[in-house]
């Protein structure tokens, strides 16, 4: 079984703006049309069983109803391969409750992201909302490192991450793009022996830029094969998740690149699957 742990859609309605947005600020483009119908066309063109959604709440108000339509969309497409995670915000004041909430809607987990959320990943505000988490036996998802849209702009640091785990404890922490996007020697120094998870999402290759931009070669480079070999062995198959930030990187081309890598079947199968259904129990 084949697990996406990292994906993101939009509603229909605003998909193409969102989509327009969030491109010209990244300079690459969009690999589907971020609905979900393009999330699913991709799937099935990149045989992947299960995509992880993992939404965004960037204003305190969108919390609430993000997470109310999260479980909406698992009760009427988890049959189809589409599972959503809930959000939270560090500034939403009834977290406590919201995130019982999230539980009890069978969400598995939430996703936060310290750039886009303007605060720091250590900060109280988060410190507390992960604290309730591991309370409830909530996955955590933290966008790490850099973002591609907000350059020089680190929320997410490695040394804020090892701060995070040894205040709060052993709890379920995915720390997304290989433990922190573009900040990858200080990932490979100060978590490898770390209780987390990280996921491969939008690290690996090459980025692939809009051609309307421009762009520095230097600055497309991502992980190769031999690098992330050596994530493998400091880190372990065991804490990598296979993820790829659709719709902003192919879902097939991210597969393949797993797929060709010098593993043994069973490593691979922990990556591709294994690992994110232990994690999720599923």
């Amino acid at each position: 079984m084949t697990i996406d742990f990292h994906t993101h859609v939009f509603p229909d309605e605003i998909s193409a703006a969102v989509i327009k947005k969030l491109s010209d600020v990244s300079r690459t483009p969009a690999f589907t049309d971020g609905t979900l119908r393009g999330l699913k066309k991709s799937m099935d063109e990149a045989q992947i069983n299960l995509s992880v959604i993992l939404p965004v709440a960037t204003l305190t108000r969108q919390v609430e109803k993000i997470n109310s339509s999260a479980a909406a969309l698992n009760e009427k497409f988890f049959g189809d391969g589409i599972f959503s995670f809930g959000c939270i915000h560090p500034d939403f004041t009834n977290f406590r409750e919201e995130l019982s909430r999230v539980k009890n809607f069978g969400l598995k987990g939430i996703k936060i992201h310290p750039v886009y959320q303007d605060t720091n990943l250590d900060d109280v505000k988060f410190l507390r909302i992960l604290d309730r988490a591991a309370e409830l036996d909530l996955i955590v998802v933290t966008h790490a490192g850099l973002d591609i849209g907000f350059p020089g702009v680190v929320k997410c640091s490695p040394h804020m991450i090892k701060k995070v785990v040894e205040t709060v404890g052993d709890f379920k922490f995915v720390a997304a793009h290989m433990g922190g996007w573009k900040n990858w020697d200080d990932v490979l120094k100060i978590l490898g022996d770390k209780k987390i998870f990280i996921d491969t999402a939008f690290s690996t290759e090459k980025i692939i830029p809009r051609k309307d931009f421009p762009w520095d070669k230097s600055e497309l480079d991502l992980l190769d094969a031999a690098q992330f070999m050596n994530f493998v062995k400091i880190f372990g198959a065991e804490k990598i998740l296979f993820g790829t930030d659709s719709p902003w990187t192919a879902q097939k081309i991210s597969l393949d690149f797993i797929k060709n890598l010098p593993l043994d079947e069973p490593d691979k199968n922990k990556i591709l699957g294994l690992n994110a259904r232990r994690l999720m129990n599923f």
